[in-house]
């Protein structure tokens, strides 16, 4: 049986990292992620073929990112908001020369500064792309102490099966939280598809050259097409979510992450009331699951959309239902963290009002 460990979040997807073929990670300290660049630093002195790089900024680490990838290395670096902020332009980059690289960022409260209280206001910057130009990154949204470490190993397959950036979207209460959890086994780099496309010397090939300048506006064109073919083939192939006890539901809260946790306590107390009530949780922020949406949309009118914001999901639950259910949006920014009792009264409320509206 596989051996269960208990370690703090921020920990667990340093160690999922490793496992998954991280060799290479650049970061700078900020709150509440602060766990993750120590853990990486023990963890790569402690491999022959690491390095562990704390950069002078997050401008830095970002481009050293940028560097080891091209070089073929699984690289990855982690922030929280504001320094995530500072990495946008470095992550465009990373898109338009399609290398792969893995973003943590651990959520804290905004904008500006903020605190470092748990919060979902990066929901826009993280599935919008986030810096300049036409792109997108994949944006993973684990919610258990299990998904930070499963979800840590899709981030790298995915990033190097589609050469992009993949973001996991964490937040300060999921970085600091302890659970147990398996770890799969280490992979073997040498196993991994061979990276054709790497910079490590011509001396026995012909040179190869990796870019994002591109002068000519008919060829940059053609270039933003072919990124967006690509996004359109991984829309169509990773989109994902989980649903819990919509089976007969009459509501469903649509809501990820730490939020998720809470909405599915206070299902569990709807339940326990009589009250008809499921989720629906993302699991891809980008490519959003909204087909799975628009199917659940045939059987139920009313949808409740759960952040730690003050409403930026919402608008892809719109989106994806094209007006065929009611959208309804409940949320708490700046850090505030709801308790599954709050909610509760937020579905009764809801729930209540919709039966007496049909009656």
């Amino acid at each position: 049986m596989d051996k269960k460990l208990l370690m703090r979040g921020s920990q667990v997807i340093g160690e999922a990292a490793i496992r998954a073929g991280c060799r290479f990670y650049a970061g700078y300290h900020i709150t509440p992620q602060n766990e993750l660049p120590e853990f990486m630093s023990g963890a790569m002195a402690n491999l022959k073929d690491g390095t562990f790089i704390q950069a002078e900024s997050e401008l830095a680490a970002i481009n050293m990112v940028l560097g080891a990838s091209m070089a073929g290395a699984r690289a990855m670096t982690s922030s929280s908001s504001p320094g995530i902020s500072l990495k946008q332009e470095g992550i465009s980059f990373l898109a338009a020369s399609e290398l792969p690289a893995v973003i943590v960022n651990t959520m804290r409260g905004g904008p500006g500064l903020g605190n470092i209280a748990p919060s979902q206001g990066d929901y826009f910057q993280a599935t919008r792309g986030g810096g300049h130009g036409d792109y997108r990154t994949i944006v993973l949204a684990p919610a258990y102490g299990q998904e930070l470490a499963d979800l840590t190993r899709k981030a790298f397959e995915y990033a190097d099966r589609y050469r992009t950036p993949v973001m996991i979207l964490a937040d300060g209460m999921m970085g600091q939280m302890m659970e147990p959890v398996i770890f799969p086994d280490p992979v073997n780099l040498s196993e991994l598809p061979s990276k054709l496309w790497i910079l490590n010397g011509a001396k026995e090939r012909p040179s190869r050259i990796i870019k994002s300048l591109i002068l000519s506006p008919v060829a940059m064109e053609e270039h933003n097409w072919k990124l967006a073919r690509k996004y359109e083939a991984i829309s169509g192939e990773i989109a994902c979510a989980e649903t819990y006890m919509t089976e007969d539901a009459r509501l469903v809260i649509v809501a990820y992450g730490t939020a998720a946790r809470i909405a599915k306590g206070a299902i569990k107390r709807a339940r326990e009331m009589g009250l008809k009530v499921g989720l629906l949780r993302p699991v891809t922020l980008w490519p959003f699951p909204g087909r799975a949406i628009r199917e659940m949309s045939r059987l139920i009118k009313d949808f409740l959309v759960f952040e730690m914001n003050t409403g930026q999901m919402v608008e892809d639950v719109r989106l994806s239902l094209e007006g065929r259910s009611n959208t309804h949006f409940y949320g708490r920014p700046g850090g505030v963290v709801s308790t599954p009792d709050e909610i509760g009264r937020v579905i009764s409320s809801l729930y209540y009002r919709r039966r007496l509206e049909e009656d």
